[in-house]
């Protein structure tokens, strides 16, 4: 992975995010840090955070983008993978696509007919993939180009 410790990389994370906040406008306390060698994670608490988190989290993603993209030109393209938070969005989201993503697959393995899903970003993918892949008798496959890659869920 990097040559750039974790620890590191999570202070220039933050650091960065603590500027994109304040230019948003937004008073937010901001967290980095290593959730293990290869995976930072960023969380932004505070109030009225809908700016910060876009229609559908867009603006969330593109934090994230941008916060990747910091990283990479400090660690000269090897950090590590990233993901944000903001005021709990993103982990009440997974919960949803997860859950939502175990009632695709009940009703494949009732109907035996597989399930295609819309076109998500890949950490939208893993959270079906891993919940999907928990239960008996289905499995998951990604098909599709970037950005209009997307999974299916079919009887196995």
């Amino acid at each position: 992975m990097s040559d750039v410790p974790i620890d590191e990389q999570a202070r220039v994370a933050g650091d960065f995010t603590r500027g994109l906040v304040e230019a948003f406008g937004v008073r937010a306390e901001v967290r980095a840090y290593g959730d293990d060698e290869d995976h930072l994670r960023v969380e932004v608490e505070g109030t009225d955070l809908g700016l910060l988190i876009g229609r559908d989290g867009a603006t969330m993603e593109a934090l994230r983008e941008l916060i990747r993209t910091a990283l990479q030109r400090e660690t000269e393209g090897r950090s590590a993978r990233v993901s944000i938070d903001v005021g709990g969005y993103a982990a009440r989201r997974r919960e949803a696509l997860a859950e939502f993503a175990r009632g695709l697959a009940e009703k494949v393995i009732e109907t035996g007919r597989a399930q295609v899903l819309e076109p998500m970003n890949p950490p939208d993918r893993k959270v079906v993939h891993d919940a999907v892949n928990e239960i008996e008798g289905v499995s998951t496959i990604s098909e599709g180009e970037e950005p209009r890659r997307r999974v299916v869920i079919e009887p196995v």
